[in-house]
């Protein structure tokens, strides 16, 4: 579950923060997310609860999880995001969550947008210069 929350979350900080956020890393349990990202400063309150609102607005939306795999090559090609460098074999797993995100991923992940629950920012924090991290669990 919490594989395809951190593509939702991904993407709901390029929105609210910008095209420049990458994935610098992640640790996901079955209690909760970990994710590291690209950004030069603290994430604002009103940020956090714009980027908890387009979480929810994709999970309530119920959106069909798809997987395909591929090369490296035509990942980039599709337009997936994630980590590139040597972290997958010549061929990946692409996740795509309904229009709204295409990553690579080892997942295991949901169907459907709508099992996952309620998504909540529980901590945003600096790691190091330029990368901060979000802790975050999904509610029921």
């Amino acid at each position: 579950m919490y594989h395809t929350a951190t593509h939702l979350l991904h993407k709901a900080l390029r929105i609210v923060l910008g095209d420049h956020v990458a994935q610098k890393g992640s640790n996901i349990t079955t209690e909760r997310l970990r994710f590291d990202f690209s950004h030069p400063q603290k994430v604002t309150p009103e940020e956090i609860k714009k980027v908890e609102e387009i979480v929810n607005e994709q999970i309530q939306k119920d959106l069909k999880v798809s997987v395909e795999e591929m090369t490296v090559e035509e990942a980039k090609k599709s337009g997936a995001i994630g980590l590139f460098e040597n972290k997958y074999g010549d061929i990946v797993k692409v996740y795509t969550i309904g229009d709204f995100s295409k990553e690579i991923c080892g997942g295991p992940h949901v169907e459907h947008t709508g099992q996952l629950g309620k998504f909540k920012i529980i901590k945003e924090e600096a790691v190091s210069a330029g990368v901060r991290r979000i802790k975050a669990i999904l509610e029921k």
